[in-house]
């Protein structure tokens, strides 16, 4: 069973940094692209930014690339989403997702396993 679980939302002001965590189990697919997904208020949730499990490929969207990170350590089993120079367009719901697609893969209908979504909120 495929549980993921993030943390590290907040309020911050524009310009600021945030780290968000996702702790993973379940996953014995090294090879399982995990990815992180937004959904601002009113939106459609959308895709922020993807990697293999096993480090070796990364994807992110136009919108955060040069701003936002993602990496893992997996002694932890935990992915992580480091954000910078953030903005008010970048609040939202940030979820924490799992699937065996393609690290290419954008869409959130390939991606089967999600977290429970943090908040990220930035003021102007």
């Amino acid at each position: 069973q495929v549980q993921l679980v993030e943390s590290g939302g907040g309020l911050v002001q524009a310009g600021a940094s945030l780290r968000l965590s996702c702790v993973a189990s379940g996953l014995t697919n090294s090879r399982s692209t995990m990815g992180w997904f937004r959904q601002p208020p009113g939106k459609e949730r959308e895709f922020v930014a993807a990697m293999t499990w096993n480090g070796g490929s990364r994807n992110y969207a136009d919108s955060v690339k040069g701003r936002f990170t993602i990496s893992r350590d997996n002694a932890k089993n935990t992915m992580y989403l480091q954000m910078n120079s953030l903005n008010p367009e970048d609040t939202a719901v940030y979820y924490c997702a799992a699937t065996g697609a393609s690290v290419r893969s954008t869409s959130p209908q390939s991606y089967p396993y999600w977290g429970q979504g943090t908040q990220v909120t930035v003021s102007s």
